[in-house]
């Protein structure tokens, strides 16, 4: 199957998100909470899968931003009226590099060798490859989509 993602990176008061058609990053972004909430509220445009970050337990306190975060993650599925699914940053790290003790540099080394290295995925302003202009929490959200995409591919 190979409907478009629309892949999100929940916040406290931001979030991050990317577009994807055929595992390819058409879009991203990073705006306030509530346009992004809104963005959901209009979609689906098709038939799109939303795919957004989750947050998962792993026995340590946490402060009032992640529980803000899971707020947001919350509202922005029941404000999506298609279908959704969540994935865990654990998901992300094992499937992309193989490795649960992966971190963020190594995600994204690999989504750069994924789409031909750092020169030809990114690109110039010129000649911008398909990751030119995502950076920080909008890489977050690719490496989100791309896991969903290849799921859906298998």
């Amino acid at each position: 199957m190979s409907r478009p993602i629309l892949a999100v990176d929940p916040g406290t008061t931001e979030s991050a998100w990317v577009y994807l058609v055929r595992g390819i990053p058409l879009s991203h972004g990073k705006w306030p909470n509530a346009e992004v909430l809104a963005k959901l509220k209009a979609s689906p445009l098709g038939d799109e899968l939303l795919a957004i970050e989750m947050i998962a337990g792993y026995g340590m306190s946490v402060g009032q931003e992640v529980f803000d975060t899971c707020f947001w993650s919350g509202r922005f599925v029941q404000a999506y009226d298609g279908p959704h699914v969540r994935v865990s940053r654990k998901e992300v790290k094992l499937h992309l590099c193989d490795s649960h003790r992966a971190n963020d540099a190594s995600i994204r080394y690999a989504i750069l060798e994924r789409f031909g290295g750092k020169a030809t995925a990114i690109g110039s302003k010129a000649t911008p490859g398909p990751l030119y202009g995502i950076k920080a929490d909008e890489g977050a959200a690719l490496a989100v989509g791309l896991t969903v995409w290849d799921r859906e591919q298998a």
